[in-house]
């Protein structure tokens, strides 16, 4: 078992989902995706039963098993047992497998219509390991087919960890840290860190067109109690806040997660 299987045995998915940051992350990823499979069902007059999805690195099926229950033919492949189980017993919609991103062999090239890449590129480490999981993903894409890739930021991460949580010391003195405050492959074991030229180079390398990049979840992570202490009304206000402004640019770097929306 690897140390990221071990992690997700214990980890609680569900639970991070459906806190109030999780739903903003949830709320703004899926407005995206909507948008992006409606317009792929008016270009293709196709009906949603005919609209073909891959999650990749799909957990326990947040997106891939409302995305199923709408009437879209959803497949997901997730890598941990655990999690695999727990979208298999929760919905029997979704075609799901055991895979990894980085070898999609269950599947032809040009076989889906809209891809998701949300959770493999947490844990890549290493340009070369996020370059091969966009390749797999954009050679099983049919041309023209939308790819919706999701990264945890570099500026997050250093905000938090090292000033908030006061690591700073020990990060620069280890080496998680470089001369420009860009997290280095030593800053954590399971998560990799970028920031907006490095997913801008990756996509150069993939040859994938980016229709847009969106903050899925802006300031939602860095004030955690804050949301949790407002009221349903307060928190709608807040969503209708964030909606508003994630697709700034001058926003994009410090939000927690990015989403970056390509076309093969």
């Amino acid at each position: 078992m690897t140390t990221l299987e071990e992690y997700y045995n214990k980890f609680n998915e569900d639970k991070r989902l459906n806190s109030r940051h999780g739903q903003v992350e949830y709320i703004t990823s899926m407005k995206y995706i909507h948008r992006y499979l409606e317009e792929t069902v008016k270009e293709t007059g196709k009906e949603r039963s005919q609209i073909r999805i891959l999650d990749i690195g799909a957990g326990t099926g947040r997106y891939s098993i409302p995305l199923a229950e709408e009437g879209y033919d959803v497949s997901a492949v997730e890598l941990v047992k655990h999690n695999l189980g727990r979208l298999k017993q929760k919905c029997s919609q979704v075609k799901a497998y055991q895979g990894n991103a980085l070898k999609l062999k269950k599947f032809e090239n040009e076989t889906f219509d809209l891809a998701l890449l949300f959770g493999p590129m947490y844990h890549l480490h290493g340009e070369d390991q996020k370059l091969k999981a966009l390749k797999e993903a954009k050679r099983v894409l049919k041309t023209g087919g939308i790819l919706l890739v999701a990264y945890i930021m570099n500026e997050f991460s250093v905000i938090t960890y090292a000033f908030k949580e006061r690591h700073i010391k020990e990060a620069l003195e280890n080496g998680m840290l470089d001369a420009a405050f860009h997290c280095t492959e030593k800053s954590n074991e399971l998560y990799s860190f970028v920031r907006l030229e490095d997913i801008e180079k990756l996509n150069r390398q993939a040859e994938l067109e980016r229709i847009q990049i969106i903050a899925a979840d802006g300031a939602a992570n860095y004030m955690r109690p804050y949301l949790n202490a407002l009221d349903e009304e307060e928190f709608e206000h807040f969503i209708e806040y964030h909606l508003a402004t994630c697709e700034r640019m001058d926003l994009m770097g410090a939000t927690g997660h990015t989403v970056d929306i390509l076309r093969k």
